[in-house]
């Protein structure tokens, strides 16, 4: 079985890390650079970092953010939002990311996928869904979690990978925040029907939550922030604990 991977995640607005619960009541969370310093040192195996209001701002990624992040890490480092073209996709990884993630982008125009991973390598492109269950059923939204899609999550996760997509990074608006544990069911049913790793977002709240996301689903990474941002569960103590549970971690 391959080593499970812990991921915190800089949601970035105003240059500023925050963190909000079901995608609103955003809160300051720190400074990204710092938190990214630290997140390295407690032994995270990559980092994501999410530029949350640039496709709502119609903004380009905070690059010079991106550039100060990478020179200070030495892991595998996943950078989002704003990115709308294969030449924004190229300035981010010139700046310093190993991976671009995209959602609202690749949601307008599918190709995007194909034509970044065409240049870069499947490995370098992540689809970020969010999604949120209504009407019996899992919806993909876009803009920062504002705008539903009358995509299905499942199949916009399989037509993602078809596309070229190396790694899909799958975030349950519902669990977003509330510290109530991730969204088992549609994380089994994405990891289930694609082949590639998929990393489960929203919801963890404890140690045990991870350890439920890893046994009862095929997610290859778990991702969280708020928790690790204020020290709530500091990462060498949960991977102790994984470790303890005989789930297999890096």
């Amino acid at each position: 079985m391959l080593k499970k991977r812990i991921i915190p995640c800089l949601d970035i607005r105003d240059g500023r890390t925050v963190k909000g619960i079901n995608f609103v009541d955003i809160r300051d969370a720190g400074d990204a650079v710092e938190l990214a310093k630290r997140y390295v040192q407690e032994g995270a195996d990559e980092l994501v970092f999410l530029d949350i209001t640039a496709t709502i701002e119609r903004r380009k990624t905070l690059t010079e953010l991106v550039t100060r992040v990478a020179q200070e890490i030495n892991i595998p480092f996943t950078v989002g939002g704003g990115i709308h073209s294969l030449d924004d996709a190229r300035a981010i990884i010139q700046a310093g990311a190993d991976k671009v993630s995209l959602n609202s982008a690749a949601v307008k125009r599918p190709e995007l996928i194909t034509e970044i991973a065409g240049q870069f390598g499947s490995q370098c492109v992540v689809l970020a869904i969010d999604t949120n269950f209504e009407n019996s059923e899992w919806i993909v939204y876009t803009h920062g979690g504002k705008t539903p899609t009358n995509l299905r999550t499942v199949d916009w996760a399989k037509e993602g990978e078809q596309r070229g997509a190396g790694e899909i990074l799958l975030t349950s608006m519902n669990n977003d925040g509330t510290k109530d544990g991730f969204a088992i069911g549609i994380t089994a049913a994405v990891s289930e029907a694609v082949s590639i790793p998929v990393i489960a977002s929203g919801g963890a709240g404890t140690v045990e939550h991870f350890a439920e996301v890893f046994r009862q689903t095929k997610a290859s990474a778990a991702l969280a922030a708020s928790i690790f941002h204020f020290g709530e569960i500091p990462i060498p103590a949960l991977k102790d604990y994984l470790k303890t549970q005989n789930i297999p971690i890096r």
